[in-house]
């Protein structure tokens, strides 16, 4: 580890031949007039063009630029594990590789990122993209801010910069990258915003459909669980399985009363909805019960640390 860097520029590829170079070059004049020490992590997330041959040729005329290839196309919150890993910057910053987002922007990310934040998130205020990109867009990042309580406007902005607690603690996987945020509040991190400049895409198409916000909320209901419930699992579980049992009491007692009444009630559908619901109630309830053995015999959760002070001491 080079303990000099300061900054760590990650850059997920995917078919981007085109954009390699400039990108290079845009990266290298944006920093120029840094005083900070960087490195350019180029992870190509198994491109099958000549993106990586591209890499490699940067590579060797730049001791700054690190190139990684993946035998296959793992998707790009692999691409951002494998560099968080490999990072050894204080400061991270992410950007795609399409030339979209703009590298002059990166001095003005670490700025904002000196005001006391741990996760500034890039804000697309005036997207360069088509339509069928941007209400999807819109559409998604207002039920993450809703169901999330985040405060920020665009999730899915690639370029971000972190510092290095951050990604060093979160787990990314599935479609969690576009979360990063999410994760980093939740662990207890400060997260602002900074609105970046945007660019029309210039080489090639874009290599995502509409199906990721379906598998995005999908993984936002992940984030939320295990962020809020990952160590009292039964919290969940329990509260659930309380509700829905009281209900099929409450419906049960009900029947029972109008039995003693002398109404016949074995053939109407409200007993068994009320049996079924006591049933599925229990069932909850169990189920919390055996995650919070699961978690209690494992006892390996980590927990997020700001620092730690020890005796001065000559022992």
């Amino acid at each position: 580890m080079n303990s000099k860097t300061e900054l760590s520029i990650i850059i997920p590829v995917f078919n981007e031949e085109e954009s390699i170079f400039e990108l290079n070059a845009e990266i290298n004049g944006a920093m120029k007039d840094s005083t900070a020490e960087y490195e350019v992590i180029f992870i190509d997330d198994g491109s099958n063009d000549g993106s990586y041959d591209k890499i490699k040729a940067i590579a060797a005329e730049d001791s700054r630029i690190i190139g990684v290839r993946f035998r296959r196309n793992y998707g790009k919150a692999a691409a951002l594990s494998e560099g968080f890993r490999i990072s050894n910057g204080k400061m991270v910053v992410t950007m795609d590789s399409d030339l979209q987002d703009d590298p002059t922007e990166i001095t003005a990310l670490m700025g904002k990122l000196d005001e006391g934040y741990d996760v500034i998130s890039g804000w697309k205020k005036n997207r360069k993209d088509p339509w069928t990109k941007k209400i999807p867009s819109k559409i998604f990042n207002l039920v993450t801010r809703m169901m999330s309580g985040i405060r920020i406007h665009d999730f899915n902005c690639g370029l971000k910069i972190y510092r290095s607690e951050v990604v060093k603690s979160v787990k990314v996987y599935g479609e969690l990258h576009r979360y990063i945020p999410v994760l980093a509040k939740l662990a207890g991190f400060r997260v602002s915003e900074l609105v970046v400049n945007h660019r029309p895409r210039k080489f090639g198409k874009t290599k995502f459909g509409a199906g990721r916000f379906v598998k995005g909320f999908l993984d936002l209901t992940t984030v939320l669980f295990l962020g809020k419930f990952e160590r009292n699992p039964l919290h969940f579980f329990g509260i659930l399985g309380g509700l829905l049992f009281f209900a099929g009491l409450l419906i049960n007692g009900y029947l029972t009363i109008q039995w003693f009444g002398g109404v016949w009630i074995g053939n109407r559908p409200i007993l068994f909805l009320g049996i079924l619901l006591m049933i599925v109630g229990i069932q909850f309830i169990s189920l919390g019960l055996l995650a919070e053995m699961i978690t209690a015999r494992g006892e390996n959760l980590k927990y997020s640390i700001a620092e730690k002070t020890y005796a001065d001491n000559d022992v």
